[in-house]
């Protein structure tokens, strides 16, 4: 049975230490689960599930052709992976993450570059300011958006976010992923 952890972690963009610590366990195990050196029970997918915010299968599941048609996460129904909804944070907005190639998410960056490191990834990212403003540094250079602004760029280049102004910034994010 391989499981299918790294795939789903990497393409949410969640290193092993914040799943760790969201399903409450060491970072040293997960590791071992994402190198096939151990197996998790079913108690242990489900907790990892959950904290991914993917269903139980979509760790097991080999690459169906029969996924289904579309993915529709309701308002009501997308749960946060990261934050509580207040302030910094993000959700994601399909299922069934691990057959997907675009990933749209739901982002109120943090009003401060407290993470002093960069994100960098496979494949290409298209931002959108649903509301507030949000600067985006390139390290060499940086980006102010307003609302309805859009941005799309190779993911590669090392970049971050964050809200600036009087309000929450609120984003939509698609990523494009690579595995």
């Amino acid at each position: 049975m391989s499981i299918r952890l790294k795939l789903l972690r990497k393409k949410l963009g969640i290193t092993l230490e914040v799943l760790a610590d969201k399903a409450g366990m060491t970072k040293s195990y997960l590791s071992k689960v994402e190198r096939g050196l151990n197996t998790p029970s079913i108690a242990t997918a489900l907790k990892l599930a959950r904290a991914l915010n993917v269903n139980v299968e979509e760790l097991f599941a080999e690459d169906q052709p029969d996924q289904a048609r579309y993915s529709l996460v309701r308002r009501g129904e997308r749960q946060a992976l990261v934050g509580s909804g207040e302030g910094p944070g993000y959700a994601v907005l399909t299922s069934q993450v691990g057959q997907r190639s675009l990933l749209p998410f739901l982002i109120q960056p943090p009003t401060a570059f407290s993470d002093p490191t960069f994100k960098e990834h496979q494949g290409e990212e298209f931002l959108f300011v649903h509301e507030g403003q949000v600067e985006v540094d390139f390290m060499n250079e940086r980006v102010l958006l307003e609302q309805g602004d859009a941005l799309h760029f190779n993911a590669q280049t090392p970049h971050r976010l964050r809200s600036v102004g009087p309000h929450q910034a609120q984003l939509l994010v698609v990523v494009q992923g690579g595995e």
